[in-house]
């Protein structure tokens, strides 16, 4: 294999996308799964809290990278036998992991992040956590199914690739 930019960059790609599958993998298959056991207050109020904290530059950068990396690693091997691999694991990416991040679940977290749990009575509460917990739930699980498939993708694409 020869290692150019070209290669580098592809490498990247690959690494910052199975971070981020890790990390949804990781969100709903432990995460989201103890915290759903807590009573209303506590579970919005941990959710507020993992947000907040998680809004970092670490996490920008590998969690949305990808989003533009992906397609100029599909335009660099556009004369490859790889380049629909790549092409498909940067679609799935931007559409399944950024779009619905930026559009479903931060709408979410902006929700759930303005709203103040302590001045909240129980019934708000209920009506809160009821808003917010199955639609998150339910578009982070695309976002992980979407993220490991194209992760899968380019590993494909990477035993292919000239």
């Amino acid at each position: 294999m020869e290692f150019s930019i070209k290669t580098c960059l592809l490498l990247i790609g690959i690494l910052l996308t199975g971070l981020t599958a890790g990390l949804s993998f990781t969100w709903s298959n432990a995460i989201t799964p103890g915290v759903g056991k807590l009573d209303d207050f506590t579970f919005l109020q941990s959710f507020q809290a993992m947000n907040r904290a998680i809004i970092n530059p670490s996490f920008l950068i590998v969690f949305f990278s990808p989003a533009v990396l992906l397609f100029i690693n599909a335009f660099l091997f556009k004369n490859s036998p790889a380049f629909w691999s790549f092409l498909i694991a940067a679609v799935l990416f931007f559409i399944g992991v950024g779009w619905v991040t930026v559009f479903k679940n931060v709408p979410l977290n902006e929700l759930l992040d303005k709203t103040v749990l302590e001045t909240a009575t129980k019934v708000e509460l209920a009506d809160l956590r009821k808003t917010f917990e199955q639609p998150w739930n339910r578009w982070h699980m695309l976002r992980t199914v979407c993220s490991f498939a194209s992760f899968i993708a380019l590993l494909i694409g990477f035993i292919y690739h000239k």
